[in-house]
């Protein structure tokens, strides 16, 4: 009885699941102004996010960097699943085969130190395109 009850108190006793910021990309289609990047992002940090930006780099098809850019995406409450859209000027989506996220520019909250966008950022794609850190 002491065995099943231990058993069970370590059950219960499973560790939190580690803060989390995802981010996915989600669609890659060409707009009016070059490429119009879609992502959907949840915020598991525990905390609102008053502003979050990333520096991305584009890589070409031939994976060279064609350039870096700034992506703003603006206020992220904590629990909460977002969709935002860039367009990206200039920028020919058959030709884009990576997309790297660089550098956390802003993540700014009360209760998440500034780290912790990049520390905890989980990636994934849905499209054809490699996306990540």
């Amino acid at each position: 009885m002491l065995a099943m009850s231990l058993g069970l108190a370590s059950a219960w006793a499973q560790p939190a699941p580690a803060p989390q910021l995802s981010l996915e990309l989600n669609a890659a289609q060409p707009s009016d102004k070059g490429c119009r990047l879609t992502f959907v992002v949840n915020n598991a940090l525990g905390a609102d996010l008053s502003k979050a930006a990333f520096e991305i780099a584009l890589f070409n098809e031939a994976g060279v960097v064609d350039r870096l850019s700034v992506l703003d995406f603006k206020d992220l409450p904590a629990g909460k699943t977002k969709v935002t859209r860039f367009d990206l000027a200039g920028t020919n989506c058959a030709k884009l085969s990576r997309v790297l996220i660089n550098s956390a520019t802003e993540c700014a909250s009360t209760g998440v130190e500034p780290g912790a966008c990049m520390r905890g950022l989980k990636t994934q794609t849905k499209t054809g395109i490699a996306f990540g850190v």
